[in-house]
């Protein structure tokens, strides 16, 4: 397969795009959950089963932060969230909003690939390389190559009284693991209360 020198910087020579992990944030009665499966995949390869995708952050780890894509991109874009939290603490939405900025304006951020999903115990945000800071009007933020899949389970779920956010986030965990090849079952979650 040949690329054109028109191709996306994220297209791997796969048609389906770059994949690779499932990223889950849930947020009920009062409390956030955030899931991440442990799979990084290079290729059709399974490079490492127990990757921890999801972290607390910030001043006195008040903020969960959970990434797909890739990781060293990832873990450039944790460290400079976690800057923005200590130059701005408490205030969330105010550091996506400073890190979407620079993600997009950037010169050596632009070129990163990869997507977070970040909640404190009052809101939820997806941020994008494309400057985009989304927060759901649910409360649930799914990311990833099985994320869609994730994020039905955890909306159908959300609708069973009784389950608390991690237990949502697990149970649809579990399902996007056993429909998306790039997702294990070995979840790992943090939660807020």
């Amino acid at each position: 397969m040949q690329i054109s020198p028109d191709t996306p910087p994220f297209f791997t020579g796969d048609p389906v795009g770059w994949h690779g992990t499932t990223i889950l944030c849930v947020r009920r009665a009062g409390a956030v959950a955030m899931a991440g499966d442990g799979q990084v995949s290079l290729g059709q390869t399974v490079v490492k089963g127990n990757a921890r995708k999801v972290r607390r952050i910030g001043p006195g780890s008040t903020v969960l932060a959970g990434f797909a894509g890739a990781t060293a991109d990832a873990f450039t874009l944790l460290e400079r969230l976690e800057a923005k939290l200590e130059r701005f603490p408490n205030q969330l939405e105010r550091a996506c909003v400073e890190l979407a900025k620079d993600w997009r304006t950037d010169r050596y951020l632009r070129r990163l690939e990869a997507m977070m999903a970040v909640a404190d115990r009052d809101r939820s945000f997806t941020l994008t390389g494309n400057g985009d800071v989304l927060e759901p009007e649910d409360g649930i933020i799914a990311i990833g190559s099985g994320g869609n899949f994730a994020l039905a389970a955890a909306r159908a779920l959300i609708e069973v009284p009784d389950l608390t956010a991690e237990q949502v986030a697990r149970r649809a965990m579990k399902i996007a693991a056993d429909i998306c090849i790039y997702t294990n079952h070995n979840v790992i979650v943090e939660t807020i209360a």
